[in-house]
């Protein structure tokens, strides 16, 4: 009975979330208000936090926590988790009014997911996105009136990603809707926003540009809380470092072995650089920089991320790594431009109320203003070794694989309210994992830039706390990035932007890693000759995206029960 009864005041609640945010109801995939834009007024906004501590104080009230069943208990710690997570963001986080990168949820995010990720017909959807794009003014009022002084790292990144907006409603808005006969109604209805957006772009570029502070840092205790909430479990932001810190140098000392391996296929014919610290770091360096030269044209990315998709897919099932989604769902594209900026690819996964729906591989060819040696260096860092790794962690079987499994998950709680340290551990975990297994025949150019790769998401952990927590300097970040963790200057520059404007998430690949690390030796020592990966990786993917301190007990209740 009390199962039901938590059940049945989510469901009130989400129902409550859905009709009050209609753009976050069609990101889940709810189209019911795919016509409409939330109020985003401080009023508002203060209204439904006020709504979440009164259904906070309900669950404590009117659920018995040990009536429930033990599933039914996590459920009810992670709902709770949830509310006081947005409680404590609120109050703490303001990004209204310190981050002008909120608003582009609404000025493109409203408009382009209707367009992409809906299961309506398209003509619904076009008709919903003119709807929305007529209240888009009223967006940009509000965003002009309620920013106040966002640091100047953030407001930097976000004029960027404004003239990606504009450029989306001047061009590429049409290339998603095609020959719709309601064409010339989306043309309208675009030539009356775009005067708001220019005059917008010019407010970020000089008002906003005056009051931008050039104090980013969130400092260590807001950091170390909001760490806290992001991992859900008694960690702290120093533990995470000490812990970073120590994972660094085994990598670096792994990638030393795998550099001298390739050193004479290299450079045949040059000696060894000599065996301490500084020529153990040149060797990794000239070698790394001699497989970054292995890489396709800017234009044949795409074909070239395809390709290494149907050879993971074949790897995968002839291995039993794990049974891939049947059918397949996700559709590889260039990345729009105002979602430029941050990465080379990224995932849109399914929305969790829509799961039959697609989801998106987007890859991000160098700007188009590039000149030619930059467009080379951006080649040398993503070469034809680094897209397979960065493939493994975003589709197959990274974000992609994960995500689909979460979308079977039955229970409303865990389908609606997802862990990014699970999501983001598990997508590290499958890059050595895949060619611990094989893939790749043992290529040791592929294996360095694994490690390569592994390395920079602890050096964003190391990165992501000095940063936020004591006073690192651009330059020795840059130094670090670059002398220290093999990054090339633009992917360390782009990194130290990130790191100013991006709280703690940096922290959640290397976080999530090594539980699931630490949780596969576990599992493996305990079955010994038992132990079967492929029935193992599903039962960790069987459960949804949990946090990960209840993988132990949920992974092996599954491994009791056939596969």
């Amino acid at each position: 009975m009390s199962d039901h009864l938590l059940r049945k005041l989510f469901e009130d609640h989400l129902e409550e979330q859905l009709r009050q945010l209609p753009v976050h109801a069609s990101r889940m995939g709810d189209h019911r208000y795919d016509d409409q834009i939330e109020d985003l007024s401080v009023e508002a906004r203060q209204a439904r936090i006020g709504a979440e501590r009164q259904i906070l104080e309900r669950l404590a009230d009117e659920i018995d926590y040990e009536g429930l069943s033990r599933p039914a208990q996590i459920d009810y710690e992670i709902f709770r988790h949830d509310l006081q997570e947005g409680i404590w963001l609120a109050g703490n986080i303001h990004a209204f009014e310190e981050d002008p990168r909120t608003y582009n949820e609404y000025l493109t995010g409203s408009v382009y997911s209707l367009l992409t990720q809906s299961s309506l017909p398209r003509e619904n959807n076009i008709t919903n996105a003119i709807v929305r794009m007529r209240q888009l003014p009223t967006v940009i009022a509000g965003a002009r009136s309620t920013l106040t002084s966002p640091p100047l790292p953030v407001l930097e990144t976000s004029i960027g990603q404004n003239r990606g907006v504009i450029s989306f409603y001047e061009e590429g808005i049409y290339d998603l809707i095609g020959d719709s006969p309601l064409r010339e109604d989306v043309r309208q209805a675009a030539v009356d926003l775009l005067p708001h957006l220019k005059d917008y772009q010019q407010f970020l570029e000089t008002d906003l540009r005056e009051r931008a502070p050039g104090d980013w840092r969130m400092g260590k205790e807001k950091f170390d809380r909001k760490l806290q909430f992001a991992v859900n479990a008694d960690t702290t932001a120093n533990e995470v470092l000490a812990q970073a810190e120590s994972e660094f140098h085994r990598v670096t000392s792994e990638m030393y072995v795998v550099a001298r391996q390739l050193w004479s296929n290299c450079h045949p014919g040059l000696s060894l650089p000599p065996d301490d610290e500084t020529g153990r770091h040149e060797t990794i360096t000239r070698v790394l920089a001699s497989i970054g030269r292995e890489h396709g044209d800017p234009g044949s990315l795409l074909a070239d991320a395809r390709a290494t998709v149907d050879k993971l897919k074949r790897f995968i099932t002839d291995n039993d790594i794990l049974r891939l989604p049947d059918p397949d769902q996700c559709e590889l594209m260039e990345m729009p431009e105002f979602h430029r900026g941050n990465s080379l690819a990224y995932i849109q996964p399914a929305p969790p109320l829509d799961p039959e729906n697609r989801t998106i591989y987007a890859i991000s060819p160098p700007p188009a203003d590039w000149d030619a040696e930059r467009v080379e260096s951006f080649l040398q860092e993503y070469n034809r070794h680094m897209l397979q790794i960065l493939t493994i962690h975003e589709a197959y079987p990274g974000h992609y694989v994960q995500l689909a499994y979460h979308n079977r998950e039955t229970s409303p709680i865990r389908r609606l309210l997802l862990s990014g340290v699970f999501i983001e551990g598990w997508a590290v975990y499958t890059e050595q994992m895949m060619l611990d297994q094989g893939y790749g025949d043992g290529d040791l150019a592929l294996r360095l830039t694994q490690l390569k790769f592994y390395l920079r998401a602890v050096a964003n952990a190391i990165l992501d706390h000095r940063m936020h927590c004591t006073s690192m300097s651009d330059e020795e970040a840059l130094d670090f990035l670059m002398n220290q963790s093999f990054q090339s200057e633009g992917e360390a520059r782009l990194k130290i932007i990130r790191s100013k404007q991006s709280t703690v998430q940096l922290s959640t690949y290397f976080v999530g890693r090594m539980a699931l690390c630490e949780l596969r030796r576990e599992i493996q020592r305990e079955q010994g000759e038992d132990f079967d990966l492929g029935r193992y990786h599903e039962a960790v993917l069987a459960n949804g995206s949990l946090p990960v301190k209840y993988l132990g007990e949920v992974v092996r209740e599954r491994l009791r029960n056939p596969r």
